[in-house]
């Protein structure tokens, strides 16, 4: 079915054509028809599924007709890139409504917001603390907000935001219509949903699944051959992005130079830079100027570039939940994409874990011609750093046991192991 099937305005039609949008998600199928009933929604879902248009679209509906220059829809989000991301999608479905969004988060000046709160603006995209500061302060008017999202709230959750939330909701109408949108539900977060929604319709489309359009596979390596093994597979990738995860933002910035003196246009993105250079690193990596973008998980559930076509796990996720959201960044909006997670001895118990949350095996691959054997930096051994300068082969050596055919994949990494349970 197409679009037509929701009796959106022409206006909204219009911004659905401008993104070339034929079929609706099954995310969208599911959510769309209870949100354009006013019916609170709990929405379980992966990124990638679709899910911003799945509220944004009936948002954009029902404020279409009403009173304009007044707040009356409040997003609520974990990340400033992932806030700017839904402003985008907002402004750009409804280009042809004349609804205003902004996005509101720290890191940069709160004048231009706080203008932008007072009488400009019908929806507000934000993130929890400078929201409250916000609300502290008297720029952000809450008594018209008629409909509150709360998106990726398993990620507000486990960045520390659940009191701020509940401070948020505390100060929001109390009729009103609630949809919260989340990959997974622990315990302390199906508390929040039993508080703010009311007798919500319950969608849940695959969240601990990975995306079908994504192949994703593990590369056993040891620790000191991770850098030359990651330079290797970005050489054989071949594309114009991808997106690489490290576990710290020490490691992002120090990897983003290793791949950057490899000879390969690089950013990383982590907390510790200013608002200025991340969405400078965001914008390079958008336009295809930067070619390899190396983050923290700050930008797992942030990044929406449907252009990506290889995600590289230089480490290894801390739960199988996080592992679906980071390969996900990849294989979107209908297109394939490749996920390759770099795993050493110590991860054989998060693998299991993931593998067991999946219900499958997940294929161990090699690389042909890459020198396994090469030792430790300063050991003396030849080949121990790893391609030297723009994606040269690492050092050739005998091929190590199981170690796989040509290209970028390799062969199966074949390995004796118990079945998911």
């Amino acid at each position: 079915m197409g679009f037509s099937v929701f009796n959106f305005s022409p206006s909204i039609m219009a911004g659905v054509r401008g993104q070339n949008y034929a079929q609706p998600t099954p995310i969208q199928e599911q959510a769309i028809p209870p949100v354009l009933e006013g019916r609170d929604v709990l929405g379980l879902a992966q990124t990638g599924t679709g899910k911003t248009a799945a509220f944004a679209l009936p948002i954009l509906q029902r404020l279409s007709a009403g009173p304009r220059g007044v707040i009356r829809a409040l997003v609520v989000a974990p990340t400033r890139e992932l806030a700017e991301q839904i402003r985008a999608n907002f402004a750009a479905l409804g280009q042809h409504t004349g609804l205003r969004a902004i996005a509101v988060y720290g890191g940069v000046s709160a004048g231009a917001q706080a203008h932008g709160l007072k009488g400009r603006a019908e929806i507000v995209v934000a993130c929890p603390g400078r929201l409250l500061d916000h609300m502290g302060q008297g720029n952000f008017i809450a008594k018209n907000v008629e409909v509150l999202v709360l998106d990726e709230a398993d990620q507000m959750f486990d960045m520390g935001f659940l009191p701020d939330v509940r401070k948020i909701l505390a100060r929001l109408p109390a009729t009103r219509q609630t949809l919260l949108f989340s990959a997974t539900m622990p315990d302390a977060l199906r508390g929040l949903a039993h508080e703010c929604l009311k007798n919500p319709v319950t969608v849940q489309v695959k969240h601990t699944e990975a995306l079908a359009t994504v192949s994703h596979a593990l590369y056993p390596v040891v620790e000191h051959l991770k850098t030359p093994l990651l330079l290797e597979l970005i050489r054989r990738a071949g594309s114009e992005s991808i997106l690489v995860f490290t576990k710290t933002k020490h490691r992002a910035k120090r990897v983003a130079e290793k791949v950057k003196a490899a000879g390969w246009s690089s950013a990383d993105l982590q907390g510790n830079l200013s608002q200025n250079r991340r969405k400078a690193a965001m914008d390079g990596f958008r336009s295809g100027n930067i070619h390899v973008l190396v983050a923290t998980d700050i930008a797992a559930r942030g990044i929406d570039v449907s252009q990506i076509t290889h995600v590289i796990n230089y480490d290894i996720t801390d739960t199988p939940e996080a592992y679906v959201h980071r390969i996900g960044r990849t294989g979107r909006a209908a297109k394939t994409g490749d996920a390759y997670t770099l795993v050493t001895a110590n991860d054989d118990a998060m693998i299991r874990v993931i593998e067991r949350k999946l219900g499958k095996i997940i294929e161990r691959r090699t690389l042909d011609n890459f020198d396994y054997r090469a030792g430790p930096p300063n050991s003396g051994q030849k080949g121990s750093h790893g391609p030297s300068h723009g994606g040269a082969h690492a050092p050739s050596a005998p091929r190590p046991p199981h170690a796989g055919g040509g290209g970028a994949s390799g062969r199966p990494f074949w390995r004796k192991r118990r079945r998911p349970h």
